[in-house]
């Protein structure tokens, strides 16, 4: 009985203001996304979604656990396809191009489009060859120099290289958690991304390691597009400009997250910001 009337409580929210959410579009848009819908074999994940990712920005997806943020994240680099059951519907772009078209190539989709995940997985490979690796595979360099160059670029980009420069052979494993998750970092902008995604890159590390995650976040959004989902509200209002909040699968509210956090517009939001559930 209590379950239900918490459905039926979280319905009536839903019914309130699924004629205001719309889509929220940024004036210059790298990514767009309208009605989505996720799909995990006959259960419905996401529903109805339209939300826009702008450049040179953070976006932060935040929202109880199992509320389909890490689901919408995985739409936009198509890491849903490793699923079998898995159907997505509904329009989603980058600077125009159709991500689900048929001449589009996931596998270059995703060097456009790169991904930090929530635990920091580099390759059973030397530190250098971590980086290495995106621009060996897609020819994106024609000498050992210009390799260099890339890595050393990279790894100085994720604020990592003046910690390993003196052992760039060393095993990436051999890093401690937050290095290990710059190491990852540095090689998905070592492919030169448009898009980053992150899902709760920071959840594994700590304090001191987050912090320093959060600011080179901070940085990578001047030439970057970002997007990170987070369970932690402190971060997602110290690192986003916008914040869009997500609840049963649905888009229940987005925003300036000053907004958000400060003076939200639906009840949906405000209990979660305020605890009362999630």
């Amino acid at each position: 009985m209590v379950d239900k009337a918490l459905n039926d409580t979280h319905q009536s929210a839903f019914d309130a203001i699924k004629e205001t959410v719309g889509e929220f579009t940024v004036a210059d848009p790298k990514m767009r996304t309208k009605n989505v819908d996720v799909f995990y074999g006959d259960k419905q994940a996401i529903f109805d979604v339209s939300l826009d990712i702008g450049n040179n920005e953070v976006i932060a997806m935040i929202g109880p656990s199992g509320c389909g943020k890490s689901t919408f994240l995985r739409c936009l680099n198509r890491m849903n396809d490793t699923i079998p059951t898995c159907r997505v519907s509904g329009s989603m772009s980058l600077e125009g191009e159709d991500l689900y078209g048929p001449n589009l190539d996931p596998v270059l989709l995703r060097a456009r489009v790169g991904m930090v995940f929530q635990k920091p997985n580099p390759f059973a490979k030397s530190i250098y060859d971590n980086v290495a690796y995106g621009p060996r595979i897609h020819g994106l360099s024609n000498n050992r120099a210009e390799l260099d160059d890339i890595v050393i670029g990279s790894l100085k980009k994720a604020g990592l290289y003046d910690e390993v420069k003196d052992r760039l052979e060393a095993p990436g494993t051999s890093l401690s958690g937050g290095q290990q998750q710059r190491l990852c970092i540095a090689r998905t902008i070592a492919v030169s991304p448009e898009v980053i995604l992150m899902d709760e890159p920071c959840s594994a590390l700590d304090p001191i390691a987050t912090a320093r995650i959060e600011e080179l976040i901070d940085e990578l959004r001047e030439n970057y597009a970002i997007a990170i989902v987070t369970h932690s509200m402190q971060q997602a209002a110290r690192v986003s400009q916008r914040t869009a909040y997500f609840h049963l699968g649905k888009l229940v509210e987005v925003g300036e997250t000053n907004h958000i956090f400060t003076n939200p517009s639906h009840e949906l939001t405000e209990n979660y910001i305020t605890g009362r559930f999630g």
